[in-house]
């Protein structure tokens, strides 16, 4: 079973992200305009008055006037936070503004935290039943046991909303789809089984709850807390654990996993021996999900069985019960036909879409979005990855559907399928492409060098790479004016990552011996200066690192100018054969995905330029998972009106008509026609009207000025300039990039690395 390390970051690297820019992870922003003098008497007075006065006639029309059908409270009052116990409501407030994030994220859900500074359940259940018309659901989070179960059931019977306690529920529905495969793998019956559930939590008796309901019989079900086996006639049992309490004779976990089917583990380290794993029946289903160490590895698993089922509660671990693939999307089909509740009808369709999800042939984009891997389903896939693209429309439907089935639904959904497809549109794209990215060359990884190792942010971003098991970073820099920054950053001075520079008179005496055979003839250069060039610039070190073979990729820039860094690469570095080089972008904006080029090399490409860069955009574009679609922009549409600037265009489009290529392209034509699907009825003709992805610019200056406009004035979010067309894997980052930007070229780098043919 295949294992990596967790990753690890310093406290002040923590705070230092939460503490950015502006503190926090969370903010409230418009999604109305309100620009103009008549925006704001729309938004609040007089215009508010019509959406005030409907509301009190109609209580419903809530959800059509405000923003109430998408938003959802994160509520605690910290009295469980993680694995930390009772630190108070404050405290939790970064954890639950992580879970509002996470909303976001993965559902396009719009949360706010609250946080209740109370430990006495009523007066949290009237806080929270005074405030609850706001929302259209209610997540209860890190809320101590039994408070948890009185403050959910009481607020469910009193509130016409969703209430969904996620530690509760979310580990139940994912747990119960595992236990779905795993009995199909193992051919064992759900109503034969015998299951031991160590732990007594508000997770462990959802889990039980959920289980009886998809088919287990209580009498099967063994149920341990601290002091042992929860037995009819055991004293001091409080109402919750008395519902599991079965007639039996064990009385410790030693006793009951005797011939047990399936182990469900939600308590510490260490609780399941070597020794009661070899007691269990054949084909055994152990569940160790106690966080952050399970209470059996696979590993000391696998040491005494060899037809285990295993899943844990860790990334690092094949089958990871992870609540991430539960209540973002649950709350997602529940909010979308106005659910009154999250009933056990829905939990156990939200159980049952992920379990056969995992059945599924995983299709191609998917393999993409997960890196490369494709999946099936076994012993070692039982669950879908949290990468999987498809969670976001499979399992909000089944929840839509069981609702309206059980009547608790406000509204119908007509056509499941359109909605499936609304849903994907809700996902991040730039998300899905880096998962897979990192994904795949975490199993391949490569060494990169970052060349600008004194820089912060460049520095941060090699510690990320290596922290992330993404690849092995290499510095370029003085170890003394990096060391200072590693300690500045919060970590000690036996931080491993490997510093270079020109003091290493062996690799030196290489790299100008291998720039001179290069630049003597072509720049007419002595050895002298190619020796000055390796010993000054730390970009030409980097780069003749990479083309020595002393490092796969690298990344540099953030500290110069684009245009002086390439300037440096190409001293020591080619085009690829057949290419040209230029910079590609890929823009994501309200989740349509674009890349847009050439923003960074060329400053006014000829026809046959502009075709070239068509074929290699085209390339690079489906090792993302794209399908290319390119369009040729200009200020007019097929030839109206036609100047001599549209001519390269045209010229273009017949210079790849004559290519036999194989994607679709066309032009020229303005970028409203090239994006917006109104235009197709104008434009029949052509395929590529409305739904381009591949846009290039007719120079380099509109490509720069869109794509830093887009970023600068939306919430895009923008990847690259991706250097195409360079014979070795270096990308440049813009000046002054953030760590994450730094990070992203990087990987794509590394990925470059492996999956591009530089030679041919």
């Amino acid at each position: 079973m295949k294992k990596t390390k967790i990753d690890h970051y310093t406290d002040k690297e923590a705070l230092d992200f939460h503490s950015h820019k502006k503190p926090g992870k969370i903010e409230i922003s418009s999604s109305k305009n309100m620009t103009t003098k008549r925006d704001l008497a729309l938004a609040y007075s007089p215009g508010v008055a019509a959406p005030v006065r409907a509301i009190s006639e109609n209580p419903e029309a809530a959800f059509d006037y405000t923003s109430k059908g998408n938003l959802v409270a994160v509520i605690s009052n910290g009295s469980a936070i993680l694995g930390m116990g009772n630190l108070g409501a404050l405290a939790s407030k970064p954890v639950m503004e992580g879970k509002a994030v996470l909303f976001k994220r993965f559902a396009d859900i719009d949360s706010i935290d609250l946080e209740i500074d109370s430990s006495d359940p009523d007066e949290i259940i009237n806080s929270i039943k005074n405030f609850a018309p706001t929302f259209g659901g209610i997540n209860l989070e890190d809320i101590a046991a039994p408070d948890c179960f009185i403050i959910e059931q009481k607020l469910k019977e009193i509130l016409d909303i969703p209430v969904f306690h996620d530690d509760q529920h979310g580990t139940a529905i994912i747990t119960t789809a595992a236990l779905i495969n795993a009995l199909d793998i193992s051919k064992k019956k759900i109503d034969k089984i015998k299951v031991v559930v160590n732990g007594a939590g508000a997770s462990a008796m959802a889990c039980t709850n959920l289980f009886k309901k998809s088919g287990v019989p209580q009498k099967n079900i063994t149920m341990i807390d601290r002091t042992g086996v929860i037995y009819r006639g055991r004293e001091n049992l409080n109402q919750w654990k008395s519902s599991h309490a079965i007639e039996t004779s064990d009385r410790n976990l030693d006793d009951a996993i005797e011939n047990a089917d399936v182990f469900l583990g939600l308590s510490a380290k260490g609780a399941l021996t070597k020794a009661m794993v070899k007691k269990m029946a054949k084909n055994p289903i152990i569940f160790a999900c106690a966080n952050p160490d399970p209470e059996i590895t696979p590993e000391e698993i696998e040491e005494v069985r060899n037809d285990a089922i295993i899943a844990t509660g860790r990334s690092d671990y094949p089958n990871q019960v992870n609540n991430l693939i539960g209540f973002p999307y649950i709350f997602r089909g529940a909010l979308d036909v106005r659910s009154k509740t999250i009933n056990e009808e829905m939990k156990v369709a939200a159980a049952h879409a992920i379990a056969d999800l995992a059945k599924q042939d995983v299709p191609d984009e998917v393999v993409a979005a997960m890196g490369g891997e494709r999946p099936h389903y076994g012993k070692e896939y039982i669950i879908p990855s949290t990468f999987d693209p498809r969670l976001i429309s499979v399992i909000p439907a089944a929840v839509a559907k069981a609702a309206i089935d059980t009547g608790v639904a406000r509204i119908k959904i007509d056509n499941f399928e359109t909605y499936k497809d609304q849903l994907k549109q809700r996902l991040d794209p730039t998300v899905t492409i880096m998962q897979g990215i990192n994904t795949y060359i975490k199993r391949k990884p490569k060494k990169v060098v970052f060349a600008d190792g004194e820089d912060e942010n460049t520095l941060k971003a090699a510690i990320a790479f290596k922290n992330s098991k993404l690849g092995t970073p290499i510095l370029v820099g003085k170890e003394s004016l990096i060391n200072d920054q590693i300690k500045k950053i919060g970590y000690n001075d036996n931080f491993d990552i490997e510093i270079v520079n020109s003091k290493d008179k062996i690799k030196r005496e290489k790299y100008v011996k291998y720039l001179f055979k290069k630049l003597q003839r072509e720049k007419g250069m002595l050895e002298w200066d190619c020796d000055r060039l390796i010993r000054n610039d730390r970009v030409i070190w980097a780069s003749c690192m990479v083309a020595c073979g002393d490092a796969d990729a690298m990344v540099t820039g953030n500290t110069r100018r684009y245009s002086s860094s390439l300037e440096k690469i190409v001293k020591v570095v080619d085009s690829r054969p057949g290419e040209i080089m230029f910079g590609l972008n890929l823009v994501v904006n309200r989740g349509k995905t674009i890349f847009i080029c050439d923003t960074s090399v060329i400053e006014y490409p000829d026809a046959k330029q502009l075709a070239e860069m068509a074929k290699s955009a085209a390339r690079v574009v489906r090792l993302f998972g794209f399908d290319p679609k390119v369009a040729f922009l200009s200020h007019s549409t097929f030839g109206e009106p036609a100047t001599d600037r549209t001519k390269r265009l045209s010229d273009a489009v017949e210079i790849l008509k004559k290519s036999a290529v194989d994607f679709k392209f066309d032009g020229e034509m303005q970028p409203d026609v090239a994006l917006e699907e109104m235009y197709k009825e104008l434009y029949p003709f052509s395929k590529i009207v409305g739904n381009s992805n591949v846009l290039i610019m007719p120079s380099q200056h509109s490509a720069a000025i869109s794509y830093k406009m887009i970023k600068s004035m939306s919430r895009a979010k923008v990847i690259g300039p991706l250097l195409i067309g360079l014979g070795l894997p270096i990308e440049i980052a813009p000046l002054r990039s953030s760590t994450s930007e730094i990070l992203n070229l990087a990987s794509i780098a590394s990925y470059s690395a492996d999956v591009i043919d530089y030679k041919n």
